[in-house]
């Protein structure tokens, strides 16, 4: 099955304006700007897309195309599709808020909250350090307000997760 792929300058205006709205969002979320690209292209588009196809269309790189899908496909932003009579891998974008939504805070909350154990036992540990009593109490009650904080999140990361599921 031979695939037409769309230029950048064969883009329909409402896949063009959703390309900058998802840009805009990856730029305001700090992700790669091919990442809104990507998935801005995908969700415009009535039918799923080779890779191939979204290098022609978006034209960007090879490497920015296989990096934005597999960051997409692992918060689970899009899907592959079966293509009959083609053997490559096409996608399409999930558009259900709530996947994207705990997608997005699985892959980048939660590493942080694991890493997040070792640096408030670093701090803790600074503590002995503290001369100054005033300083040492201050620095004490911030600290266990930052172990209040990891504690509620490591707590609502998995339980929003688990309500995700059900909605």
């Amino acid at each position: 099955m031979q695939e037409k792929a769309v230029n950048a300058t064969e883009l329909q205006p409402f896949q063009r304006e959703c390309i900058n709205l998802f840009v805009r969002a990856a730029q305001v979320l700090s992700i790669p700007r091919s990442v809104g690209e990507i998935y801005g292209l995908l969700y415009s588009s009535p039918e799923p897309i080779s890779m191939d196809g979204i290098i022609q269309s978006l034209a960007i790189s090879k490497g920015s195309a296989s990096q934005g899908l597999r960051w997409l496909r692992n918060i689970g932003a899009v899907r592959t599709s079966y293509v009959p009579g083609d053997r490559r891998d096409f996608f399409e974008a999930e558009t259900e808020l709530r996947k994207l939504a705990f997608g997005f805070l699985r892959d980048s909350i939660e590493p942080h909250l694991q890493r997040g154990v070792e640096h408030l036992a670093r701090a803790n540990g600074s503590l002995e350090s503290i001369e100054d009593q005033k300083m040492k109490h201050f620095a004490e009650r911030r600290l266990n307000k930052l172990r209040n904080w990891h504690g509620l999140f490591s707590r609502i990361l998995p339980l929003l997760a688990r309500l995700g599921g059900r909605f």
